[in-house]
């Protein structure tokens, strides 16, 4: 039975605002962007070679339009369970959490992007709850589905972009009881798999058969990953598929430790690993001394079930 106290309780937060608009502590600017189509492989012209910029029609550097969130994001905060609810979305989710609703996920992420973004531009986020689901009941649990949407203005008030964001606020599911003795540990969480869809479906289902697969263009050869619709480099949408020896090198990398996630044991090394076919795929790197690792280490790739999950490691090969 839906839980009629707590529709009741979250019925007022519906269309509120979670408090003031966050402004970016600083306007857009060409050392930012340079950084972002370093680590994402963006060789757009537009957005870092001023030259070839100003011939164009933006006449000028604009951001990558998928950096717009990036702008007013805060730094990592480790998590409080005593420090009070900041704002209007926190105080929702500790309703939920008051009621049992503990777990959360997050579910899609719509963005709608109205203009490129240019130096000088300061970006301001007011971000809204827009709606709350019936409950609905899932794989992981009775729930609620929140939805939220943040508008992205500029300096001018001008609107630039807007984001939708969905959670799922629910009761996670009890694992089954072991059969021997009432005082045996529960089972380990396994890892929440990904989302699969059209665009990246058969991916992981190369994955499922033990194969690294990479998406390349069918008009200009230009790799990509993750998988997508539309190629980057010449807007194709004709793809098809191109195996990976899962050799290459470290990019870069980070020790996790936290925020704790179920089925990983942490810390975890995270890399961004150079593939030697000329793409990139973020992946753990594991039986390695974090010590040892570091930029330019050569990786091989094995496909390995983790959590419930295949995906693909590395380890050092030299």
């Amino acid at each position: 039975m839906p839980n009629a106290a707590l529709e009741e309780a979250f019925a007022p937060f519906v269309g509120q605002d979670f408090g003031p608009p966050e402004i970016a502590r600083d306007p857009v600017n060409e050392a930012m962007i340079r950084q972002w189509c370093d680590a994402m492989g963006d060789a757009n012209p537009i957005h870092w070679d001023a030259e070839a910029a100003a011939k164009t029609h933006h006449g000028g550097i604009v951001a990558p339009p998928t950096m717009l969130q990036a702008w007013i994001l805060p730094g990592v905060r480790l998590a409080d369970p005593d420090r009070p609810p900041s704002d209007k979305q926190e105080e929702l989710h500790a309703l939920f959490n008051q009621h049992g609703y503990t777990g959360v996920v997050a579910t899609d992420c719509e963005f709608e992007f109205e203009r490129y973004l240019r130096v000088g531009d300061r970006v301001t986020a007011k971000a809204t709850i827009e709606s709350i689901s019936e409950e609905k009941a899932t794989a992981l649990g009775i729930g609620y589905f929140v939805v939220t949407r943040t508008r992205f203005e500029n300096q001018d008030g001008e609107l630039v972009g807007s984001m939708v964001f969905r959670v799922l606020k629910f009761k996670p599911s009890q694992p089954p009881q072991q059969a021997s003795s009432g005082d045996a540990a529960p089972a380990k969480p396994q890892r929440i798999p990904a989302p699969r869809g059209h665009d990246n479906g058969w991916w992981w289902e190369a994955l499922d058969r033990g194969e690294l697969m990479i998406q390349k263009c069918s008009q200009c050869g230009t790799l990509r990953h993750p998988p997508r619709p539309m190629c980057h480099a010449c807007r194709s949408v004709d793809w098809e598929e191109q195996p990976s020896a899962g050799t290459g090198s470290v990019h870069s990398y980070v020790i996790m430790h936290h925020p704790p996630v179920p089925g990983y044991d942490f810390p975890v090394a995270v890399a961004l690993v150079d593939l030697d076919e000329g793409t990139r795929i973020v992946a753990n790197v594991v039986d390695c001394p974090f010590e040892d690792i570091h930029i330019g280490m050569k990786v091989e790739c094995s496909i390995e079930e983790l959590g419930g999950v295949k995906l693909p490691v590395f380890r050092a090969t030299s």
